[in-house]
């Protein structure tokens, strides 16, 4: 059984040989190209993904995904922390080598924003200020945006949370972290709840920051709240922890 694990140049020889095997011999462009005897084209031919092109590809599904999230900004170290955090166990080598063979490339010159750290939001100010204990339901509610890997990516899910019985009324699932994913959440607990007044408390993240979601809660009776930048315990610690299902 061919069990060799072949190399992309190899691969790639190989694929250069079936293309042209109807004008030349496989033999003499075997010896040209320096590859293997035409047995390893043949048995390549039966199976052309080895175990590792396949792990490879699986690999760059979730690499995509990660450097997508970034808006282009992660290099290979930051994508592999990513993978890392979830679970996965290959190299920073290997991440740095599937990004550059499939042209993944983190944009040039990007610097990080500097934040003064604990400045309030300008636009929408902190009207919880961590006063979490709330005595009627429909009160307040807090939402927020995680992550969960899947076979096909990442898979990211917005949550929103009645403060009163820490029970989730709203929830949405897509493959992007774009606004509408946030709104379809904030959709579902309107529905069901009706609020009026309602105070609806998030991070600072653009989601809810975005001209659609300010409009969002003006026309459904929402009053939006934000923690201080830089401060994920407002929203993430009361959303990940001692919920109730739908």
């Amino acid at each position: 059984m061919y069990r060799r694990i072949e190399s992309s140049a190899v691969r790639r020889k190989y694929e250069l040989i079936k293309a042209k095997q109807g004008k030349h011999s496989v033999s003499m462009m075997c010896r040209l190209l320096s590859v293997a005897a035409p047995s390893g084209y043949y048995a390549w031919l039966k199976n052309p993904l080895s175990a590792r092109s396949k792990e490879d590809a699986r690999l760059l599904r979730l690499i995509r995904a990660s450097f997508e999230a970034s808006q282009g900004v992660y290099g290979a170290p930051r994508v592999f922390l990513d993978l890392k955090e979830v679970g996965e166990t290959c190299s920073k080598n290997r991440v740095a080598r599937i990004m550059r063979e499939n042209g993944i490339r983190a944009q040039a010159g990007y610097r990080t924003r500097r934040y003064v750290a604990g400045k309030p939001t300008e636009l929408i100010p902190n009207l919880v200020k961590r006063n979490f204990t709330v005595s009627q339901p429909d009160r307040i509610w807090v939402t927020d945006i995680t992550y969960i890997r899947t076979w096909e990516g990442w898979l990211y899910v917005a949550v929103v949370l009645d403060l009163f019985s820490r029970k989730v009324i709203g929830w949405a699932a897509r493959q992007t972290i774009h606004r509408e994913l946030a709104l379809d959440a904030i959709l579902m607990a309107v529905l069901k709840r009706k609020p009026n007044g309602t105070i609806i408390h998030s991070d600072q993240g653009s989601q809810y920051g975005s001209d659609d979601w300010r409009r969002f809660c003006r026309t459904n009776k929402l009053e939006p709240s934000k923690s201080r930048r830089g401060n994920c315990w407002d929203t993430q610690s009361n959303i990940l922890m001692n919920t109730v299902p739908v």
